[in-house]
């Protein structure tokens, strides 16, 4: 296996045992060696996302979407950390954009904002 990868699975499991401040290391290590890898942005994105560092979460987001632009959880991550920054309009573009990329997921259905 290569480093990117091994630091990569590092982070997801400090993720999946709710430890996103651990998982930042490895998951930024990984992010330097495989910086074009939507996967280790995304799961960086996460991470910043939980520890309330919305900024560095929507950057990653939107670097995971550069990377792969019909990744359906990016625009929804991507979403709930607009609407965290104050952005709801912004927000609730990519969360139509999630819905339209996956019909029939409650979670994307129900994000989305009624700013009429």
């Amino acid at each position: 296996m290569s480093e990117a990868y091994d630091n990569f699975q590092e982070g997801r499991k400090r993720l999946r045992n709710g430890r996103a401040a651990q998982a930042t290391v490895p998951l930024e290590r990984a992010k330097r060696l495989e910086p074009n890898k939507a996967s280790i942005r995304e799961s960086l994105g996460i991470a910043y996302f939980r520890l309330g560092r919305f900024g560095e979460a929507e950057a990653e987001f939107r670097a995971a979407l550069e990377i792969s632009p019909i990744d359906d959880y990016a625009h929804y991550a991507l979403g709930r950390c607009l609407e965290k920054l104050g952005r709801p309009t912004e927000a609730n573009a990519h969360y139509k954009l999630a819905r339209s990329l996956r019909p029939g997921d409650e979670t994307y259905e129900s994000r989305i904002l009624d700013l009429d």
